[in-house]
């Protein structure tokens, strides 16, 4: 019965998962009523249609949150235009903590794992207790981008998606304003939350359906596999016990221990040795050049390090025989506090080192 229950829980989060997507793309294809609600400077909020279609829509009202509630108490004409609306937050920069964040522009594809990790060190809060978000990157001189980067603590955001979700609203936004290197202003979006579906009912009657057709099947599988399982396995150990005896067979045609040695020799003779890996890269790499990591797996070569010139370091090990394809496996960085560039390099090492290399 354990089972069954377990197995039921997770086709209800399935079935829930496949909706919420289902509600994702109905979305993007719905229009839905945006309500603009502004922060103003002493804490209260402004609330107001971001495009009214007529005369008829609630007139802008002022309001603050005391205990998760709007003081004063809202209209029915607001709380009809918050039900199934969109609401577009935005934050006062004096309550956001603000910064630009400078990487090489090799790092854009990962500036969600390096920006989430630094959240404890540009923010008074951890990643779990800060509402966060950063703008497009822009590009600088130097192959670096610029991002900037905008938080502000969860527990000020909590009351107002409480708020919103309490009034029925489909989506909430969370934004604020922020000012880009060069003056420019930018939009940081902090969060964007989806609160209400889209899709109905109907969605998760005909998932559970299509699930139902799915178990079916399954069942007829595990049938045939019960009554075809026995032949197949019989079959599988002959010609597992075929492929023994031409193994043994051909270890006893083989030449004896003469064979083992010519075999150790060609290994040797093809196996990179690490201190030979080790003294070509010493040749190899300038003088400025330190190495904190040196990792040899199989053929492959990996290295880490700080130098001042990464992308030369790629024509280094090219020129040499003794590696081919090198390539950077992570994004070169470079600290607020140090000059030099950390590196991560990894090539193909060539087998044989002779006497010529």
């Amino acid at each position: 019965m354990a089972i069954l229950a377990e197995a039921r829980q997770w086709f209800e989060q399935w079935i829930d998962a496949v909706a919420t997507a289902v509600d994702g793309v109905a979305g993007r294809f719905m229009r839905r009523r945006s309500v603009e609600l502004d922060e103003n400077a002493d804490g209260s909020f402004t609330a107001q249609l971001a495009v009214p279609k007529d005369g008829s829509h609630p007139a802008p009202l002022s309001f603050r949150l005391d205990r998760d509630a709007p003081q004063p108490t809202l209209p029915a004409d607001w709380k009809a235009a918050l039900d199934g609306s969109r609401v577009e937050v935005r934050l006062q920069p004096d309550h956001v903590v603000s910064r630009l964040l400078d990487f090489p522009s090799q790092a854009a594809d990962f500036l969600d794992g390096m920006i989430r990790a630094q959240v404890d060190r540009l923010t008074p809060w951890s990643v779990t207790d800060a509402i966060f978000g950063w703008a497009s990157p822009q590009p600088i001189a130097k192959d670096r981008i610029e991002v900037a980067f905008c938080a502000t603590s969860a527990a000020k955001v909590d009351p107002l998606i409480r708020l919103v979700t309490t009034l029925g609203c489909a989506s909430v936004a969370v934004s604020t304003p922020a000012v880009g290197s060069d003056g420019a202003p930018v939009r940081v979006t902090l969060l964007d939350r989806q609160l209400r579906g889209l899709a109905g009912p109907g969605v998760s009657r005909l998932l559970r359906i299509g699930l139902a057709s799915t178990a079916i099947a399954a069942a007829a599988s595990l049938l045939l596999n019960i009554y075809l399982g026995g032949w197949l396995q019989s079959g599988q150990d002959d010609l597992q016990h075929r492929i023994s005896q031409r193994r043994a067979a051909l270890r006893l045609d083989a030449n004896g221990d003469s064979s083992g040695f010519g075999l150790l020799a060609k290994r040797k003779q093809t196996t990179p040795s690490s201190v030979m890996v080790l003294e070509a890269l010493s040749r190899v790499l300038p003088d400025t050049t330190y190495v904190t990591e040196l990792r040899i797996e199989g053929s492959k070569v990996q290295v880490v390090g700080m130098t001042q010139d990464a992308p030369s370091l790629i024509r280094l090990l090219e020129q040499s025989p003794q590696f081919t394809r090198a390539t950077f496996f992570a994004p070169t960085t470079r600290a607020a506090n140090e000059s030099a560039e950390r590196f991560h390099v990894e090539a193909n090492i060539t087998a044989y080192f002779g006497s010529g290399s």
